[in-house]
């Protein structure tokens, strides 16, 4: 019965890290891609900025639950890895939080647009991660 439930809570984890990619690929790919082919640049990176920080939230917060269940299952590295995933994605919040445009310099460029680049990034590279720790569900480890 205990290995029941362990194979239910990890399928459930490997479940989560799948929903966490699958948005994060919509999220950086697509509707970037979208957004720039439709709007005018400026529109659009305010679109890709908006959808890249109110989908960060459910991401994460679908990356912590998975971290519960592949505890509770046992895979304890897939717990860590989706646990540094949704750590990865909440930060979203911070690096597209606005910034005061007094204190940068006139030479400090587009801070928006790298704001937007460093979030698609980690948006990547934790969806990658996220990735790994549903292959890990998997295998339970």
């Amino acid at each position: 019965m205990l290995t029941d439930l362990q194979d239910l809570f990890t399928s459930l984890a490997a479940l989560l890290c799948g929903f966490a990619v699958g948005g994060a690929w919509v999220g950086v790919i697509v509707v970037p891609n979208a957004s720039f082919d439709q709007l005018d640049e400026s529109s659009a990176d305010q679109h890709v900025r908006a959808v890249l920080k109110n989908s960060s939230t459910p991401i994460a917060g679908a990356l912590l639950a998975a971290t519960a269940f592949a505890v509770l299952g046992g895979a304890f590295g897939a717990g860590a890895v989706s646990a540094l995933a949704a750590f990865g994605f909440f930060s979203n919040r911070w690096t597209l939080a606005p910034h005061k445009s007094s204190e940068r310099p006139s030479n400090a460029g587009h801070p928006q647009k790298r704001q937007r680049m460093l979030a698609v990034a980690l948006s990547l590279s934790f969806g990658l991660a996220a990735t790994a720790a549903a292959i890990m569900a998997l295998l339970q480890f």
